[in-house]
């Protein structure tokens, strides 16, 4: 005789189906209360196994009724450990939810064939109301919820929500803002009883619980990224005090910090991260960022002790992973992975810590121990651990020839010339065969809103110019400190020379109207090598040479005070009193001093800017004013 549908699921079956499952979720809770990890490890992948050929033979057969609520059960419990044995969120098993959802409709009579996922669990939940099956239907919901979550379709997680909770208006009634309306479902679902016969490796109401948090902190970072600092503080506190592993709270306080420092909040922003560091040390990204805080204090001993410490730590083995107190299979480090959040939580590479390092000692004028942290850095990068630092825009480790510009002005700083002068050869070695014989600007001027191809290679080349052109103005302050005049001029008048490759040809253009950042440095260096070797010029006795050079560099930046300066001194040395009194006058009664106009300058000029400021400038004014009073151009002493 032809056995009807669902008869097939005869008591004894059902129930060895049902002990198989207790027992696999019996052998899942005496290892995870083991506290042995790589025990828990193991019996993940045996449990998957285990739970996996249970649902197949169960689906072996066609669909009843009776039999679904534990075939969804089994499903549940399957996916949970297939995602804890991948340690992330499989996309894939997401289709074994699908399954569930047409043997549920099959098993009523209905077909959902062809339905998208989102079609298909609003048929479900619509047209299935049998009781027993609420419950497990809630479960695979969560669990579609997380999948969904995982690559941050909030608007489908939304919509399955409201389906879930029956309350098609409910979310709009508790919240202002459609972002948050998803949090609103979430805490409002009420989920079915369990069934205490049918044992689960994660209680649906745990993982209800990290939904929650999850979306807080979603949303939280969206906010973030969005600049609703005030929304973004209030979510991500409500994330902290969620349902998540030391870790991913630790990551939580670290936003909370960054999100407290764009709120022009640094004290707040260091409570936040000092939490974070306190609760998983090994989140690094906050001992990074509370470095850049303290950074803005201007703190800069903590700083570099902050600094220090994350070198440190990025150079030693790392110890084991933070705790997280329960063990569940889904945990929110599977369901949030943004880019916000990735560039938040940067992992800085060891190279880029020991270069931030340098930089700041070398800012501070700690001149020595920026030395030896940027031999230190020359050494990590001769090893060929840059092949694993991202010299990107991202990246805390600028381009290589500036580094080793910088390393020579730390160097020139420590008084050991000779090995600076080495060091500027190495960058003119590299970059030599990098430059045209010309470089004609005219595109670059007037075309800077629309870059092509041609003009990204023009920038490129500008900048092997500026590196190499660098080199030469430094190798002429390294003699100038060796007492070497001639040998200096020489080297000053190399670098202007290279710099007369550069044409520019816009009509109408002024050397300092609007210029590109490339052709702005450019300008600069081409001041200080003017700077330089009149200097030069003064201390041979070649005051009209002198005042050739300090008169173009006053051409080049119009108001420059050292220029300017310089300018008096030759004058008054060519005993051209009158020109230099009036000259003189000119500028000190002028109160725009265009010297910290324009854009930063780089860190490997600082030390030539202090190297051409004039320093008899009282002398020169007291003479000047004597002058003027002798010739009754001034007032009566």
């Amino acid at each position: 005789m032809k056995r009807r549908r669902g008869e097939h699921s005869e008591p004894g079956c059902l129930q060895a189906w049902a002990a198989e499952n207790q027992a696999l979720a019996g052998r899942w809770q005496a290892a995870r209360c083991s506290g042995h990890g790589e025990v828990a490890a193991r019996e993940v992948r045996e449990q998957r196994d285990g739970f996996g050929e249970l649902l197949l033979r169960m689906r072996g057969l066609p669909p009843a009724l009776p039999t679904l609520p534990l075939e969804l059960t089994i499903l549940y419990n399957f996916l949970l450990f297939t995602v804890g044995a991948s340690d992330s969120a499989v996309k894939g098993e997401a289709e074994g939810i699908r399954q569930g959802l047409l043997r549920v409709l099959e098993a009523c009579g209905n077909c959902g064939q062809g339905l998208s996922t989102e079609e298909l669990w609003q048929k479900v939940l619509q047209e299935v109301t049998v009781e027993e099956l609420q419950a497990p239907l809630h479960r695979l919901g969560a669990l579609q919820a997380a999948w969904w979550l995982s690559a941050s379709h909030l608007s489908s997680t939304t919509v399955l929500i409201r389906l879930l909770s029956h309350a098609e208006d409910l979310g709009r009634a508790h919240c202002s803002e459609g972002e948050n309306e998803l949090l609103s479902l979430l805490k409002a679902w009420k989920l079915p009883a369990e069934e205490t016969s049918l044992p689960l490796v994660q209680r649906t109401e745990d993982l209800k619980e990290i939904l929650c948090t999850t979306v807080a902190f979603l949303q939280g970072l969206q906010e973030l990224d969005a600049g609703n600092f005030s929304t973004a503080l209030s979510l991500l506190q409500e994330s902290a005090e969620g349902f998540c592993t030391k870790k991913v709270l630790a990551q939580i306080y670290t936003c909370l910090g960054c999100c407290a420092q764009r709120m022009g909040k640094p004290q707040t922003a260091l409570q936040h991260l000092k939490r974070a560091l306190q609760t998983d040390f090994q989140c690094l990204p906050a001992l990074f960022h509370a470095a850049t805080v303290y950074h803005e204090l201007g703190e800069t001993d903590v700083e570099l002790q902050a600094l220090a410490l994350l070198y440190e730590a990025l150079v030693k083995k790392p110890p084991a992973a933070a705790s997280s107190g329960q063990c569940f299979l889904i945990q929110m480090e599977l369901l949030v992975h943004t880019p916000v959040l990735a560039s938040l939580l940067c992992h800085h590479h060891p190279s880029e810590v020991k270069y931030l390092l340098a930089q700041r000692c070398l800012q501070d004028g700690r001149v020595i121990d920026a030395v030896e942290h940027y031999l230190d850095l020359l050494a990590l990068l001769q090893e060929g651990l840059k092949q694993q630092v991202p010299l990107n825009g991202s990246s805390a480790l600028h381009r290589i020839p500036e580094v080793f510009l910088e390393v020579a002005s730390a160097l020139e700083q420590a008084g050991r010339h000779q090995d600076a002068i080495t060091m500027c050869e190495e960058v003119i070695r590299r970059t030599t065969d990098l430059i045209p014989r010309t470089l004609q600007l005219e595109e670059m001027l007037e075309q800077t809103e629309c870059p092509s191809p041609g003009l990204s290679q023009k920038k490129e080349s500008l900048c092997c110019l500026a590196w190499r052109a660098a080199g030469f103005l430094h190798q002429g302050w390294a003699w100038v400190k060796l007492g070497k005049s001639k040998e200096a001029i020489t080297q000053f008048s190399r670098c202007l020379g290279d710099l007369l490759r550069v044409r520019l040809c816009g009509s109408g253009i002024e050397p300092t109207d609007n210029l590109p950042p490339e052709v702005e440095v450019l300008q600069k260096i081409r001041l200080l090598s003017l700077i330089g070797r009149g200097m030069q010029f003064l201390e041979l006795g070649k005051d009209k040479e002198a005042l050739l050079d300090f008169q173009h560099g006053l051409q080049i930046s119009p108001g420059d005070p050292a220029a300017a300066s310089y300018v008096v001194q030759a004058l008054w040395n060519l005993n051209r009193k009158q020109e230099a009194a009036t000259l003189w006058q000119k500028f000190s009664q002028s109160s725009s001093v265009e010297d910290g106009k324009g854009r930063p300058c780089p860190l490997y000029l600082v030390s030539c800017l202090k190297q051409v400021m004039f320093p008899h400038r009282e002398s020169l004014a007291r003479s000047v004013q004597d002058f003027l009073r002798t010739t009754g151009q001034g007032p009566a002493s």
